[in-house]
Parts: C-alpha cells; sequence; structure tokens
C-alpha cells in the first residue's frame, strides 16, 4: 500500500481518483490548492503525487519546479490537465513528472501511471514528442472515442453460441451454466460501452444505468481488461 496525494482544484476529481485509489489498497491524502500540497508534501513524505495544472494559486508546473528547484520532487509526480498543449506535457516530464494525463481520465490510464511511477518504471516520452504535430497529447493522452456502430447479436441455433459481430469477436456458449453466460455477457456488454466511450467511466456510468462507485466494483469483479476492450474497438 502507497500513501498517495492527490492535488486538484475540482471536487468532484478528487473524489473520483480517490474512490479509485483507495479500492487499489492506498491511502490517499487530498489537497485543493498548491499551499495545501506544500504541507502535505512536507509532513507525510507521499509516495506518489497525482498534481493539476490548472489551480487557482500556484499552478501545477510550478510548483513541480519548485520540489525540484529545492530538492523535494523524491517522489513520482503525475501531472493531470484537461486543456494542456504538447509543450506543456513535454516542459514537465523535462523538469520530472513521471506522467501526464489528460483529463478526463480513465481508470485504466490512471492505475496504469500510479502503477508504473510506484515502481519506478520510467514513462515513454518519445512517441509523445513524435505526435507533437497532431492534435491531442500522443500517448499521454486517453485514446479517442470510437465512432464504429454498435454491433448486432446473431444466434446460430445450430452451435448453440452467441456471436456479437466482426468487432468484438466474442462468442458465448449458450449450453454454459446461467451464472457463467451471465458473467460472460456482462464482461463483453462493459468491455464494448466503454471502448465506445474512450474508457470514460463517468459516460459508461450514464450509458449503462450504474453509479459510478457500482460501475466500477463490476468491472473488477468481472475482470474486465480496458486495454484489450479498447484494442477490440479497432
Amino acid at each position: 500500500m502507497a500513501t498517495i496525494l492527490v492535488v486538484d482544484d475540482e471536487l468532484g476529481i478528487r473524489d473520483l481518483l480517490s474512490e479509485i485509489l483507495n479500492d487499489e489498497g492506498h491511502a490517499v491524502e487530498l489537497a485543493e490548492n498548491a499551499a495545501q500540497a506544500r504541507q502535505i508534501r512536507a509532513s507525510l513524505r507521499p509516495d506518489l503525487v497525482l498534481l493539476d495544472i490548472w489551480m487557482p494559486d500556484t499552478d501545477g508546473v510550478t510548483l513541480l519546479k519548485e520540489w525540484a528547484s529545492n530538492g523535494l520532487l523524491t517522489m513520482p509526480v503525475i501531472m493531470m490537465s484537461g486543456h494542456a498543449t504538447i509543450d506543456t506535457a513535454v516542459e514537465a516530464t523535462r523538469i520530472g513528472a513521471s506522467a501526464f494525463l489528460e483529463k478526463p481520465i480513465t481508470m485504466q490510464k490512471l492505475l496504469k501511471a500510479v502503477d508504473q511511477g510506484l515502481n519506478k518504471v520510467p514513462a515513454k516520452a518519445g512517441p509523445a514528442l513524435a505526435s507533437a504535430a497532431r492534435p491531442g497529447l500522443g500517448d499521454f493522452t486517453v485514446e479517442q472515442a470510437m465512432t464504429a456502430s454498435a454491433p448486432v447479436a446473431t444466434l446460430p441455433l445450430s452451435t448453440g453460441m452467441v456471436d456479437l459481430g466482426p468487432q468484438s469477436q466474442q462468442l458465448f456458449n449458450l449450453d454454459s451454466p446461467l451464472r457463467e453466460a451471465r458473467d460472460e455477457f456482462e464482461k463483453a456488454y462493459f468491455e464494448y460501452h466503454l471502448a465506445r466511450e474512450s474508457g470514460s467511466m463517468t459516460r459508461v456510468a450514464e450509458k449503462t444505468g450504474l453509479e459510478r462507485t457500482h460501475l466500477y466494483r463490476k468491472l473488477k469483479q468481472l475482470g474486465v481488461d480496458l486495454a484489450r476492450s479498447k484494442r477490440n474497438a479497432h
């Protein structure tokens, strides 16, 4: 278990990240501005920091520079922003940020960045630099929302299997016990919607009619692989 400091002036972002990280077994400290972040950094020495860029008092890049120049950047810092540019991402990583996450932050990207930071796995900044000529932040961003139309389910009675079409390549064995068949269907159902919504937990929750907390626990229970569901969307 790690102690993670989340610094963001948006209450909803702080609550969501805290909920996800707590479910992963981490202890989470929250700060809504740079002043609080400085105090918590000095007293608790967190194992990792999630730091928003745009804040009302001191922006995240300035705070990152301050920590680096004072020898306080002894923990991985993951920058977050919904309006950053390639230049901002590059500047942050040059200062010492271990990763850069673009909002809205998907659960897959968050947990991967946190795991890499805690395990001291260096972030791959090269592809992001190479993609500077196109919109978005390359490897620093969430993937683009899928535009493919919904697959149509067919039922080949001779095989007893349900095929959700070429996009999913998912077959369901109708001869299996109800609980197993239901779990298989629910897993494919959530993987499909996660892919359509580019991994946005908020939009998937709205689409499926589940509260975010319930949705997150359901995905963990079913063992949903977010990376695979995104690949299948393309």
